[in-house]
């Protein structure tokens, strides 16, 4: 098959859900983190778009999303074909998303290749981002394996699951390896044992593999998910196939399919990457001055160090405080230990249950 035909089999899913909780007061319910312009004047949903041209045909980009979020979708993807808009019923985790994205392509081109990307990362380096997943599809399209993206840990992260790397598949750049095993995410000695190591990759959740290659390794190892997918590719059972998708469990693509599959293959990223997980992930994305502060916006700051600060409607000067975040918004103010950046989501949960539910 030349490159060119090869090429027009190529498809690209963004997953586009999730609730976005850590970086309240700016994602809320109906606008998670996706859909903000954390770093720059594009959002996170439009770079991650913008990322993929030229590696799939710009009709064969699909995104996955709730209902509640439909319409923010397509005002920042405006170019987005409507049928290319795919809506879940249900948040049921991101194998039965993913099944639900397989259906409808294998309904356009039997012998498709499918790219997964979450809508929530920051990449820097786009051409070498598309490097990496224009070997993963080759990976995927001339071996048969199902094909994830590693990123070499910088850190001994506990918040990230690992991937342990096996014998070579191809040792030039950007490299392929088969998969050894994935790790879920490790205490701070394992962690700390895996960086040191130069076998563990932190698991990025993008993934690439032939739709008929995903379809046999669910009959193998998650019959119900392939059986969801027969479902949801045959129109005439749509009522069926929604409630069959009510019944899935919530279950990740990683623990459903990935954990348990014998032809995992990997490819070492060569690009920067943050999953943009809390506030205190900023200082990457927007660089830190000589005491290691991060600001955005309206922002003085007077004898502080490790801090991130963002102004979004008015000056905001902080004195003397170390290792904090304060977020600005129009309707709310966040403070906290930089330490408790992943606690953010206790303040969502403790305004849905009072009286101050349409902040969350």
């Amino acid at each position: 098959m030349s490159a060119r035909r090869a090429h027009s089999h190529r498809y690209a899913v963004i997953m586009a859900g999730g609730a976005g909780t850590r970086f309240w007061p700016h994602s809320r319910r109906r606008r998670p983190k996706q859909f903000l312009a954390i770093d720059g004047g594009r959002t996170l949903l439009q770079e991650t778009a913008r990322r993929l041209r030229g590696l799939v045909p710009a009709a064969h980009v699909l995104v996955v999303a709730p209902r509640e979020l439909a319409a923010l979708v397509r005002r920042q993807l405006p170019a987005l074909p409507r049928e290319n808009l795919l809506i879940e019923p249900a948040a049921r985790g991101t194998a039965a998303c993913l099944v639900l994205a397989a259906a409808r392509i294998a309904r356009r081109d039997a012998g498709a290749s499918m790219g997964v990307f979450a809508a929530d990362h920051a990449i820097r380096d786009g051409a070498r981002f598309r490097d990496c997943v224009a070997r993963a599809f080759e990976t995927a399209e001339t071996t048969d394996a199902l094909v994830t993206l590693g990123i070499p840990p910088t850190a001994p992260e506990t918040g990230y699951g690992y991937i342990e790397v096996g014998a070579a598949l191809r040792g030039d750049t950007p490299r392929v390896d088969w998969v050894a095993r994935f790790v879920e995410k490790p205490d701070q000695a394992t962690a700390q044992r895996f960086l040191a190591s130069g076998r563990h990759l932190w698991n990025s959740g993008m993934f690439v593999w032939r739709v008929a290659v995903l379809r046999a390794a669910l009959d193998h190892h998650a019959p119900a998910l392939g059986r969801l997918m027969d479902e949801l590719g045959d129109p005439r059972r749509a009522a069926a196939a929604r409630r069959a998708y009510l019944r899935s469990p919530g279950e990740s693509i990683d623990v459903a399919l990935m954990e348990r599959a014998a032809r995992v293959a990997v490819v070492t990223a060569t690009f920067d990457w943050s999953d943009v997980g809390s506030w205190a992930a900023m200082p990457a994305l927007w660089g830190s001055d000589t005491a290691r502060n991060a600001s955005r916006g309206d922002v003085l700051l007077i004898d502080c160090r490790d801090s991130v600060v963002y102004g979004a409607t008015r000056l905001v000067a902080v004195l003397g405080a170390d290792d904090l975040i304060v977020v600005d918004s129009p309707d709310a103010v966040l403070v906290c230990p930089r330490s408790r950046a992943q606690d953010v989501r206790r303040v969502v949960d403790a305004l849905a249950r009072g009286r101050r539910r349409h902040l969350r």
